[in-house]
């Protein structure tokens, strides 16, 4: 294993697990500022899992193991999701290689899981923020394949390393193809984050609440594992975006070294998009994901027009 590999290895690990809180914590506090307030720090995220996991799990009567189990699977699901998105064009494998379908499909695993948790609880608002979880997420993942459908045409192949060096450099942005994938990506960003317009995470209103829904029945440790498998959500799709679907370095040591910058800056955007735009109805964010849907197929027959 060459020295690229190791240090794309370590950041891989320790970003995803270990620094992924820091995301919605620059999120949340640049948002703060960008209101005019002085907001929490990005390190509030870090206060809240360690307050979380000083208390015991609660247990709801008349649940199964569904529900116990529930936590437990989104978290090994985004783990095993972690270790399958290299940061750079040269990653280790760590034994579950690194195909985007793979990713999707661990992805919809933590979906399903404590959407399944939420009918063994049987609460009628956590019912409702998984059925609109469940209804988003056609359209949602729809959108991530038609987006990384383009990334794949160009590269050739599904592998995210692969992926990741062949939209490396200016050349394969001088067609519109991966800026129009791009643009729908940016929407897949939005609902995976569960940012507005899509989704607020900063009310638990139940009539409007669509990813916070799911966890009302949940407490302590078991809140702990949620919030930190939200967290490698966010590192999840930013880095995605960082080494595929925005304009990146050549060089390994170029993509390992400027990603720290990417992704502050993609927090620094998702912060100024939901400061600029209002939660919309929940009704309409269909269509919207139809757009970013629609605006990928376009990117993929730009492809599919150049290589003709």
């Amino acid at each position: 294993m060459s020295r690229a590999e190791v240090a794309s290895g370590v950041v891989q690990l320790v970003g995803g697990l270990v620094l992924a809180p820091l995301l919605p914590g620059l999120v949340q506090h640049w948002k703060a500022r960008l209101q005019g307030r002085r907001g929490p720090t990005p390190l509030q995220p870090y206060r809240e899992l360690r307050r979380l996991w000083g208390k015991s799990s609660v247990s709801v009567e008349g649940t199964t193991a569904v529900y116990r189990l529930a936590p437990a699977i989104v978290v090994a699901s985004l783990i095993a999701a972690v270790a399958l998105v290299p940061v750079a064009a040269r990653a280790p494998g760590f034994g579950v290689g690194h195909d985007i379908l793979a990713l999707i499909g661990l992805l919809a695993l933590a979906r399903f899981a404590i959407a399944a948790a939420s009918f063994d609880v049987a609460n009628g608002f956590s019912l409702m923020g998984a059925s609109r979880d469940l209804t988003l997420s056609v359209f949602v993942d729809a959108t991530l394949v038609l987006a990384v459908a383009v990334a794949a045409l160009v590269s050739g192949t599904t592998d995210l390393r692969g992926i990741v060096g062949a939209t490396a450099g200016t050349h394969p942005w001088s067609s519109p193809a991966l800026g129009l994938a791009a643009i729908a990506f940016a929407l897949v960003v939005v609902a995976e984050t569960g940012r507005q317009p899509i989704d607020s995470p900063d009310t638990h209103l139940e009539l409007t609440m669509i990813h916070e829904g799911p966890l009302l029945e949940y407490a302590g440790r078991d809140l702990a594992y949620l919030h930190w498998a939200s967290a490698m959500r966010h590192w999840l799709v930013l880095v995605l975006a960082a080494q595929v679907l925005v304009p990146h370095a050549t060089s390994v040591w170029l993509q390992l070294g400027l990603l720290p910058v990417a992704l502050t800056v993609l927090c620094g955007a998702l912060a100024l998009v939901e400061t600029v735009n209002a939660k919309m109805r929940v009704l309409l964010v269909p269509r919207l994901l139809a757009v970013g849907s629609v605006v990928a197929l376009l990117g993929i027959a730009a492809r599919l027009v150049g290589m003709a």
